[in-house]
């Protein structure tokens, strides 16, 4: 993705009823009353091509460029366009409907550097929903997990993968197929409770492998090194620093600023904004905090 000085980036439509997986989603839970709803979203689309300065191809499959989406608790999204300096833009309509997910997540499954679609879970069942296109079922059982999010490519190959943590702290990954679909799980380790914060979009580390960050109760954040081994995913976690919960919420969506490395967003109690942009370096991943939202952050009750 070359430098620029602005995006030039067009909106995508895409425009879904809930009502042709109605039986498959909702069930006959109270959830069912968004049957009679459109389910929108609204991506941005890459205009540009080429390749980013400073990355290299590997690094640019794992550290997208995407937008970031709040959810409203009334269904509504609003997408926020990176401004090409590490900051973002005013906010976009980026959909409705989206009242009853538990989790949502972006997945980038053609390796362009760019989300083109969603993985969310709603009802206690996993659902694909490419922008531009209808939601696909992808199975039950998924309300025993109490975190679920794509940190990019973890297993080597080319589409983005899917971890998710248990009620008892076991993380697994489940490796995507490119088209919504994931293999069976893998367990990744136990005692991930620990965590109040996972995340990750990207390569943090500069060394062409997606990587994740981890907040634990005392406010301490981790970081662990991608391993791109799909059986063992994280190196051991190495310390970040101390003080991360003065933060209600910390999400990665990929490379803001377009150094080619990812980047950390963390929202405070005020309702304020603030980018960590990433360094690239291992044992400081991180320069120090920037505004980029002076407040009304907290309206959203899901980031993704």
């Amino acid at each position: 993705m070359a430098k620029s000085s602005g995006l030039n980036r067009t909106g995508v439509l895409s425009r879904v009823t809930v009502a042709a997986i109605t039986a498959a989603l909702v069930g006959t839970t109270t959830a069912a009353v968004a049957a009679d709803a459109p389910r929108t979203a609204r991506s941005a689309a890459a205009a540009e091509s080429g390749t980013r300065a400073g990355a290299t191809a590997a690094t640019a499959v794992v550290t997208p460029e995407n937008s970031l989406f709040g959810a409203a608790a009334n269904g509504d999204l609003s997408r926020y366009d990176p401004n090409g300096s590490g900051g973002l833009q005013a906010a976009k309509d980026g959909g409705n409907g989206w009242q009853y997910s538990k989790t949502i997540t972006q997945v980038d499954h053609d390796a362009d550097g760019h989300s083109d679609g969603l993985w969310f879970v709603e009802n206690n069942r996993l659902a694909y929903m490419k922008f531009g296109g209808t939601p696909t079922d992808i199975g039950g059982g998924w309300g025993v997990y109490t975190k679920v999010f794509s940190a990019s490519n973890l297993g080597g190959g080319t589409a983005d993968d899917l971890l998710a943590r248990d009620s008892s702290g076991v993380l697994w990954l489940y490796l995507g197929y490119g088209n919504g679909k994931i293999a069976a799980r893998t367990k990744v380790g136990a005692g991930w409770n620990a965590y109040n914060q996972i995340t990750g979009k990207g390569d943090l580390t500069n060394d062409g492998k997606a990587d994740i960050v981890a907040r634990d109760g005392s406010g301490v954040l981790w970081l662990y090194k991608g391993t791109g081994d799909y059986k063992k995913p994280f190196a051991g976690r190495v310390k970040i620093g101390a003080g991360w919960n003065a933060f209600n919420t910390l999400i990665s969506v990929g490379d803001i600023n377009f150094d080619g490395v990812s980047d950390l967003i963390a929202r405070d109690g005020s309702g304020a904004l603030w980018l960590y942009k990433g360094t690239g370096n291992a044992a400081a991943p991180f320069h120090t905090k920037v505004k980029i939202g002076t407040s009304g952050w907290n309206t959203y009750r899901l980031m993704f």
